[in-house]
């Protein structure tokens, strides 16, 4: 039982920030991205395996292997800013986290481009 696992690194951590935000607040960050950290090891196991599965999948379909590379992209540049987002609105600076969304947003459409093309082209067959 994974969940458990991460939820248990989770609420020790609340209570243990909680308890140093009222001795040393600057220290509370630090325990957060620390958890965040330990959470991320666990979730890996798995992270790699879903991996594994899509590309034995994809090579089962003869798909071309840009697109998995891409959409693999995609997702960790969701999770990443998502992260850091979160990192950022614990330590009171919500401003910055709205910039790191605005770029996660900005790099996910560019790094899709080629994904938007191909079935832009697709589309363009497939109309008389």
């Amino acid at each position: 039982m994974e969940i458990v696992k991460i939820i248990g690194i989770g609420l020790i951590s609340l209570i243990i920030i909680i308890i140093l935000k009222q001795y040393k607040p600057d220290f509370a960050i630090y325990i957060s991205i620390l958890a965040g950290a330990l959470i991320l090891l666990f979730v890996m196991d798995k992270l790699s395996s879903v991996v594994n599965l899509l590309s034995s999948i994809q090579n089962k379909a003869n798909m071309n292997n840009q697109f998995l590379v891409i959409l693999l992209k995609i997702t960790g540049i969701a999770f990443l800013t998502e992260y850091a987002t979160s990192i950022c609105k614990d330590a009171g600076e919500s401003a910055i986290a709205t910039k790191i969304d605005l770029g996660g947003k900005v790099l996910i459409i560019a790094i899709s481009i080629p994904i938007i093309q191909a079935l832009l082209e697709l589309i363009i067959k497939i109309m008389p």
